[in-house]
């Protein structure tokens, strides 16, 4: 809440929050929406959020004239939790939803997709928004078990528009991933969502983010893809699969990249433009939720010692993200083959993709690849999260080897990399 003293001078105009004003101040002119006080902030600064969307903040006492040019439409929690909405914002945590504690410096979960609705006044003018929240945890404590209540809660959503995730973005190509087969089918566009910097921050990505992921949701598209800043700039976004997207960067607004594909969409504030192929709104939205969590990933790297390869002899399957087209040590002192013939053999299915990303793997170019294909051993064409998500999707279906191998080299939901179109960068 603003001071007294601000909202005083408010209340002469006749201007409450939501309200399009016009104010004369020593800085200059400013046309905008009266936003929130947000927490913790100067209760005698006011917040205007700018056509160009960006906020500014202007102390009480610099003002010298306030105008009201629009009354704005009021929107509470209470109507957005009681809700009907196009558009379902689904809240699981992270970055996104997230406040520095300025006692230490650190970001912990404490926003609600509520809190980013009152800063983004755009997108009411979009759509009707409903909200739910499922959880607050950052993406490293993501559980194979939250991709299914995620996916529950979408399918309960089905006759909605579209649905938005609100998500951290560590592990979000994982969740994206697994959500496009835990939903084979959709009527709907999902999109995942996040942020970079915290909504606190004067430079978060939140907005941009959230406000393209709405657009996203209302589109004719029937996938899962995450929407992310697609360059460093406010500018625009992209939406990409979700079996074809990777976090790319720790902290650059444009972390995510398109891997061995096209963006499927180039989104800006005001309009969507169509890059890549994409699958368009099923008549039913499928929810196939049966998964195997006895898989690992698995990752070479010069002098590994194969004993490693014992620990996972009791699980159903292991990726291996192997060097360059696919490979794993094999002539030196070290060689992982016996290793992964004997997982084989214990009836662990062992896929095995490139830890290089871009381009495909090859089980027949090389010897050693021949020998590692003659293990047992399967190459799949997919990232090692895309290919650690599918196999626990797979063998949740199947057990028998050949099935499963048939199954990890079918296209199922666009998780292939086409060997026409193995893109090195963005690829637009």
């Amino acid at each position: 809440m603003y001071s007294p003293e601000l909202r005083k001078l408010m209340g002469e105009k006749g201007i409450e929050v939501w309200d399009r004003v016009r104010v004369e101040a020593e800085q200059g002119a400013f046309e905008g929406i009266v936003m929130p006080r947000i927490e913790y902030g100067d209760p005698d600064t006011l917040i205007l959020k700018l056509k160009n969307g960006y906020n500014v903040g202007i102390k009480r006492e610099k003002i010298r004239e306030m105008e009201l040019l629009e009354k704005g439409e009021r929107k509470g929690e209470e109507e957005e939790e009681r809700g009907e909405g196009d558009v379902v914002i689904i809240s699981t945590g992270g970055t996104i939803a997230s406040r520095v504690d300025y006692r230490t410096g650190g970001v912990y979960a404490s926003f609600s997709s509520s809190y980013l609705l009152e800063r983004i006044p755009e997108i009411r003018e979009l759509t009707s928004i409903r909200t739910k929240k499922l959880f607050s945890i950052m993406s490293e404590d993501m559980l194979p078990e939250n991709w299914r209540e995620i996916a529950r809660e979408v399918y309960e959503n089905r006759e909605a528009r579209g649905v938005v995730i609100t998500h951290g973005t560590d592990t979000m190509h994982f969740t994206a991933a697994a959500l496009s087969f835990l939903l084979p089918k959709l009527s709907l566009p999902v999109a995942l969502t996040g942020a970079q910097r915290s909504p606190d921050r004067p430079s978060s990505d939140a907005f941009l983010n959230l406000l393209c992921s709405v657009r996203y949701a209302l589109s004719d598209a029937g996938e899962v893809a995450v929407v992310m800043h697609g360059e460093s700039s406010d500018t625009f976004c992209y939406a990409i699969r979700g079996t074809h997207v990777r976090k790319m960067h720790t902290s650059r607004r444009d972390a995510f990249k398109p891997i061995n594909d096209r963006p499927l969409m180039k989104i800006w504030p005001d309009r969507i433009e169509k890059v890549g192929e994409y699958r368009k709104r099923a008549e039913e939205t499928v929810l196939d939720d049966k998964m195997e969590e006895r898989v690992g990933l698995l990752h070479v790297y010069p002098g590994a010692d194969p004993r490693i390869l014992e620990f996972f002899s009791d699980y159903r399957g292991l990726v291996i993200a192997g060097t360059g087209l696919g490979h794993v040590p094999t002539q030196n002192k070290k060689s992982w083959i016996p290793g992964i013939k004997s997982l084989v053999e214990r009836g662990v299915f062992v896929a095995v993709t490139s830890q290089t990303l871009y381009g495909s793997v090859h089980p027949y170019v090389y010897h050693n690849l021949r020998v590692l294909n003659e293990s047992g051993a399967v190459h799949v064409r997919m990232t090692p999260e895309t290919a650690y998500v599918k196999l626990m999707w797979v063998l949740g279906h199947e057990k028998r080897y050949e099935k499963v191998k048939e199954l990890m080299l079918t296209d199922l939901v666009g998780e292939l990399s086409r060997e026409d179109y193995l893109t090195y960068g963005v690829g637009v």
